[in-house]
């Protein structure tokens, strides 16, 4: 398997966390592509870990979708398929949109402070070239409207959509700037300056079109 040499390990995790971690995110990235089947002593191996945490942290992904395994047999990442960005994003918008028009009457000045600084982040990243970090900055960006919005079943189905987006996705923020992704920056600013207003309406609807506008254009990318 194309997995490389040297990348950075998160810290203060055990073996089963940080091989699901590591392992979701070469999923997400491509290192471990479509369809490859996925060897639990090769990456016991490359992880430094035994097989245990392997097999427990490849449950973890089954139940997020991201591999399929089949006892006694194999396992494999899952495939994705082009269509499902039809899918996948319009319901993601969905309920980002009835967040931020909920958030738009419940958000404080430290939530709007806090939404900024994470806009500038996400800026940087991309910037900078750091796509996968880019998309952890958006995340949390839009995953604080969802808190602000005091909505605890639109935060559950909101994770569980983002965890297939996030493949998706990041083909999306590995393009350079500018472009498609500055356009995504300043979305963000006008869903910031509509949450000031307290304006509902302009709230859903730029948070709706910051997910509709870079479905249509991965869609044609991919």
């Amino acid at each position: 398997m194309p997995v490389p040499p040297n990348f950075a390990t998160p810290v203060r995790m055990s073996a089963k966390e940080r091989a699901f971690s590591q392992l979701q995110r070469w999923i997400i990235e491509g290192v471990l592509h479509p369809g490859e089947k996925l060897v639990d002593a090769e990456l016991a191996e490359s992880l430094a870990v035994s097989r245990t945490p392997i097999r427990e942290a490849l449950q973890l992904l089954e139940v997020q979708g991201l591999v399929s395994m089949q006892p006694g047999k194999e396992t494999r990442v899952t495939r994705i398929e082009k269509e499902d960005i039809f899918k996948l994003y319009p319901t993601l918008a969905a309920l980002h949109a009835l967040a931020a028009e909920l958030a738009a009457n419940l958000i404080v000045p430290e939530q709007l402070e806090a939404l900024r600084e994470l806009n500038t982040q996400f800026g940087r990243a991309m910037e900078s070239g750091q796509p996968y970090q880019a998309m952890e900055w958006d995340e949390q960006f839009h995953n604080l409207i969802v808190e602000a919005s005091e909505n605890a079943y639109i935060a559950s189905f909101s994770a569980s959509l983002q965890i297939h987006i996030r493949r998706f996705k990041y083909v999306f923020l590995k393009q350079p700037m500018p472009g498609p992704l500055a356009a995504s920056v300043e979305e963000h600013a006008a869903v910031i300056r509509a949450l000031e207003r307290h304006d509902a309406s302009e709230a859903a609807a730029m948070m709706k079109q910051n997910l509709i506008r870079p479905m249509q254009e991965l869609y044609a990318l991919i």
